[in-house]
């Protein structure tokens, strides 16, 4: 007798979403799960015809994309990406230079093909309003006293352009990658001024909402030739809450309530096995010459940074790795040592 059929199950999500192993792009992003009630946003719909995958990108996207295919994600790094993905939140990342927390970000964009990355790397002069949008508020004067003050007012729009940030708040249905470089070199006011930014996924435009039209076309940050979107009411909130990486370099504390908005990842320095399959991943996997002075090289490195104690980067050993191997130089060679210690110079004493 033949038995009922079980139904079938309902769709599961794809967890993991981001694998980070080098993979193909893929539109795994689009199962994600719908976000917790508290991260929920629902800006405006953006126009469809703005195309990320488009050639006005292209020039972005080659130069990021060099940095994705040779990223390595270890499971501790995919683990955080998910959770980011999935609760909606900032990842902030902290780790010495050279560690891979800006690369993460190309990866992530490449691997789930949410566009170029945008960037934006913070130093003592950085501002959130200026992250948000610039008003060139002299330009629009002087264009309205060229057309004469009898004719109708300048549009707003046209002396406005989104920031880093502002465009990746934009109400598109796939979320952005935006990367805050080395956020604890701020003013000490700049994370508590992310706050309620990051917590209402938008932000307000006054000089639009003083403006009689109820809708403006300004330039997203990352746009090309004439490229516009339309912004109602002076208000910008977004859809799909943008996946956000912020770097820190053990430099700086943070207050609890902008610690309590973000998922943290501690990256400690990369050891031997690592840093053989960032070389590989950098230069190609080559000829038993090429992995003994690879080897040689790892050996050197690590006893410098560990034993010795020196600061070093990872791309300080890559730059040693590219001399020995394209250069022809001999690493047994007391020359080459005296190189290397121009080449591996410590970063706390630069």
């Amino acid at each position: 007798m033949a038995t009922k059929s079980e139904p079938e199950p309902p769709d599961t999500p794809h967890w993991p979403f981001y694998h980070g192993d080098g993979r193909a792009p893929h539109d795994e992003v689009q199962h994600l799960p719908d976000p917790p009630p508290w991260r929920r946003f629902q800006g405006d719909q953006l126009e469809p015809s703005r195309d990320l995958k488009s050639a006005t990108h292209a020039k972005a996207w080659k130069h990021q994309l060099a940095l994705a295919e040779v990223y390595q994600a270890d499971k501790e790094i995919v683990e955080a990406v998910n959770a980011a993905l999935l609760l909606r939140r900032p990842l902030l990342i902290t780790g010495p230079p050279g560690a891979g927390k800006s690369s993460l970000a190309y990866s992530v964009a490449h691997e789930l093909t949410l566009g170029p990355v945008l960037e934006w790397p913070i130093t003592t002069r950085s501002t959130v309003k200026d992250a948000l949008y610039l008003y060139d508020a002299i330009g629009r004067v002087h264009e309205q006293q060229r057309q004469g003050n009898q004719g109708p007012p300048v549009p707003i729009g046209d002396f406005l352009t989104l920031g880093p940030l502002g465009t990746a708040l934009l109400p598109a249905e796939r979320p952005r990658v935006l990367l805050i470089d080395e956020i604890d070199k701020s003013d000490v006011d700049l994370p508590n001024d992310l706050l309620n930014i990051l917590e209402q996924g938008g932000f307000e435009i006054p000089e639009l909402q003083r403006g009689r039209q109820s809708r403006e076309r300004v330039r997203p940050f990352d746009a090309e030739d004439d490229e516009r979107v339309e912004i109602q009411h002076g208000k910008v909130v977004c859809r799909a809450f943008p996946f956000i990486i912020l770097t820190n370099n053990f430099e700086r504390e943070f207050p609890p309530a902008f610690l309590r908005r973000c998922l943290q990842l501690k990256l400690p320095n990369p050891d031997k096995s690592k840093l053989e399959k960032i070389v590989r991943a950098h230069l190609g996997q080559q000829n038993q010459q090429f992995t003994n002075t690879v080897e040689r090289l790892i050996d050197r490195f690590l006893k410098r940074r560990d034993q010795d104690k020196m600061d070093l980067a990872t791309d300080q050993l890559l730059n040693a790795v590219f001399m020995a191997t394209s250069g022809g130089l001999e690493v047994l060679n007391a020359d080459f040592e005296s190189l290397l210690d121009r080449v591996w110079t410590s970063l706390s004493n630069a």
